[in-house]
């Protein structure tokens, strides 16, 4: 079954029809993150386009030599050649390695539109360090001027976005992609739920495909999760196992950050620090600053958090930014070990006792973006307002959930503030009281001029006019519609080429 992407496709098939018009080949390179559904989009594609086409994935830790046999046999066992081109195929795979074999693919590629898709391109530049200049040659001499549409695959963010850069050999040839994972209108789509319940679901499943397609149509979040912790196997744990183990191979600093952000719940500078050091003490600035920034720039396995208003802060909170892999380190791995010795009573204490104060949290950056969303849309009561945010100060005292404003990180005017009270029971005068004593506390905060906002998960209990703006679940899932856009988690495509 596949399902949303919808605006994904209709972005690769813009790259056909172009090359239908034109008689000239494009490529694009398409990034994402592991269990995003990269391969499964692209094959969705080749099979709706009804072009032939090659779909080669490379196999990590394979040599050059077997890279390019693997290669040869998936050429010869695809849709892209005809009967002439199955002739000029060699029976064994040139001795010149990656040059002289995209030098046959070219010489095979029909002159009909057809599609090339090499998967998991950083593997592929493992193993032969001068693939990158092979693949140019035989682009621009070769391939560039026939129909074909080359796709390059890859989960390594940050080797895929080096792929295409400027002092690369590569650079301007390709169009870049970022596929995100299902936003979370497509989420609830896929789990059949909605308001309060797609939220949770989203939340659960970060939105990855490999998660969310294991989801039973209605089935409530509560449930699902005491379901899939009885399987020992279940993707909830596998999968976030396994995009630790290819991200981070080998117990080092890098591991022991994301430990200390995700395990421990160290989100400032200092904590984090002192959480991933070891008998020496905590971890440097020197070595800390620049590993944040290669976990945050990246890899995009953490986000980052500063504080919204009229004045400049060098304050920053760090989190996990796949909510599937923060429940796993936080909630999910403690209950899977329990698990796997077979004490089930345990596990399900564990993530009852887990599961709301987690969620609590974990929401807040959802409704952020769902609020900017509808913002940006014009559904909202307060005009050039684009960007929403959080507040807090050195002391944390207080932390004030949703600040929305006209631009970032330093607002020229702060048009509302915010809660959000995502735990049982309604929003009620005492957190009315709490949020209009906070709120003037924010930089640029106008009492009678800025705004007043609540989220909550199970409404609230105020007088009439006592706030701007009051959102349910409901809201929340209808800014992400279709309608309202996508929040910036769906794919892009980002034109370099000259």
């Amino acid at each position: 079954m596949f399902v949303g992407r919808r605006s994904e496709l209709e972005l690769l098939n813009r790259q056909l029809d172009a090359i239908r018009r034109s008689g000239e080949g494009r490529a694009v390179a398409v990034r994402g993150r592991r269990q995003v559904g990269k391969s499964r989009l692209v094959q969705e594609l080749c099979d709706r386009a009804g072009t032939p086409y090659c779909f080669y994935t490379a196999v990590k830790g394979a040599s050059s030599t077997e890279a390019v046999g693997y290669f040869l046999r998936a050429l010869r066992d695809s849709t892209l050649l005809t009967s002439t081109g199955r002739d000029l195929l060699p029976s064994q795979p040139p001795s010149g390695g990656w040059g002289d074999m995209l030098r046959v693919l070219a010489g095979v590629l029909p002159d009909e539109p057809s599609i090339m898709v090499l998967d998991e391109l950083p593997w592929i530049s493992e193993q032969d360090a001068t693939f990158d200049g092979h693949l140019q040659v035989a682009w621009d001499r070769l391939m560039a001027g026939k129909p074909v549409l080359l796709l390059l695959l890859g989960s390594d963010l940050h080797m895929m976005q080096r792929f295409t850069e400027y002092d690369r050999p590569f650079y301007g040839r390709a169009t870049n992609m970022l596929l995100g994972p299902f936003n979370l209108a497509e989420t609830a789509a896929v789990t059949g739920l909605s308001g309060a319940d797609a939220i949770d679901a989203h939340l659960i499943t970060g939105g990855l495909p490999g998660i969310a397609l294991e989801w039973a149509p209605g089935t409530p979040p509560t449930a699902f999760l005491h379901e899939e912790i009885t399987n020992k196997t279940s993707a909830l744990f596998t999968v976030p196992e396994q995009s630790l183990a290819s991200e981070f191979p080998t117990p080092d600093t890098a591991r022991r950050v994301l430990e200390a952000v995700g395990g421990a719940g160290s989100r400032t500078f200092s904590n984090i620090a002192a959480a991933a050091g070891d008998r020496g003490g905590p971890v440097s600035s020197g070595t800390l600053s620049p590993l944040l920034h290669r976990l945050v720039e990246e890899k995009r396995i953490l986000a980052v958090d500063k504080p919204l208003s009229t004045r400049p802060s060098k304050l920053a909170r760090y989190r996990i930014a796949d909510s599937n892999l923060r429940l796993y380190l936080a909630v999910l791995r403690d209950v899977h070990q329990l698990v796997l010795r077979d004490r089930m009573a345990a596990a399900r204490s564990v993530l009852d006792g887990r599961w709301s104060t987690w969620r609590g949290n974990a929401v807040e950056p959802l409704v952020r973006d769902a609020l900017a969303i509808a913002a940006g849309a014009g559904e909202l009561p307060w005009s050039d307002t684009w960007e929403v945010g959080g507040w807090w100060n050195r002391q944390a005292n207080p932390e004030i959930d949703l600040v929305g404003a006209d631009r970032v990180p330093i607002a020229s005017r702060i048009a509302f503030a915010g809660s959000i009270k995502w735990q049982d029971g309604p929003f009620d005068r005492h957190h009315l009281d709490d949020l209009r004593g906070s709120a003037p506390l924010i930089p640029g905060f106008e009492p009678g001029s800025s705004g007043l906002v609540v989220v909550s998960r199970s409404g609230a209990q105020l007088p009439a006019g006592a706030v701007d703006l009051v959102w349910g679940p409901d809201d929340v899932v209808r800014a992400w519609s279709a309608g309202l856009g996508h929040g910036g988690q769906q794919g892009v495509l980002d034109d370099d080429r000259d």
